[in-house]
């Protein structure tokens, strides 16, 4: 949702840090919302990032590439999503282009980071909850402490874009940045909606 709402209308290149199950279903959900046409992975290990791109190419049908070096994933990606539970920057702000979009999904409380203050601190930063992330955003909190960054960093909440209250993206060259905790109030309604559309009607 957040990709479709921020990343450019023509960014065509994924890049996913991370090999999980989120990775996975990131790879399946961006996928809808863009027409990829290629996606680099990075992984601590080489051989499951290997297994990752394979997997994916099978399921998908386009490329999908192993990097041995997060930054060699990263430089040429339009959309980024860090999916880890790294407890230290695993993406640079020198590494992202402009015009990028990047997720920030792997950390849900203070403390462990994926990305490093200058990636915060130069981004359009939206978050899916501001109370939570002024709480347990920890990229953000991290920018914070640094002095970098105040609480007015965060530009709105999801919500706020999705009916058009603020803007997300301003220009095709910003970096916007999207760092979402969980929220299970977004988790109920998503589930609510889908129960609705899909459930056999009233007779």
């Amino acid at each position: 949702m957040a990709t479709a709402a921020l990343a450019r209308p023509e960014a065509r290149r994924l890049a996913i840090l991370g090999y999980g199950e989120q990775a996975m279903t990131h790879a399946r959900a961006i996928g809808k919302v863009r027409p990829l046409q290629s996606i680099a992975v990075w992984g601590r290990s080489l051989e499951r990032a290997h297994a990752f791109a394979e997997r994916m190419h099978g399921e998908l049908g386009i490329p999908v590439v192993a990097f041995g070096e997060a930054e060699e994933a990263a430089r040429d990606a339009e959309i980024i999503c860090t999916v880890t539970a790294s407890s230290t920057p695993i993406l640079k702000g020198a590494w992202v282009a402009a015009g990028a979009h990047v997720n920030i999904v792997g950390s849900g409380f203070a403390g462990p980071v994926e990305v490093d203050n200058d990636l915060v601190a130069r981004s359009r930063f939206i978050v899916d909850s501001r109370e939570g992330v002024l709480r347990q955003g920890a990229e953000f909190l991290a920018a914070k402490e640094a002095g970098l960054i105040g609480d007015e960093h965060i530009v709105a909440e999801i919500g706020q874009v999705l009916v058009g209250d603020v803007v997300g993206r301003r220009t095709a060259s910003e970096v916007t940045a999207y760092k979402s905790l969980g929220h299970v109030v977004q988790d109920l309604a998503s589930a609510w909606a889908l129960y609705a559309e899909h459930s056999p009607s009233p007779t």
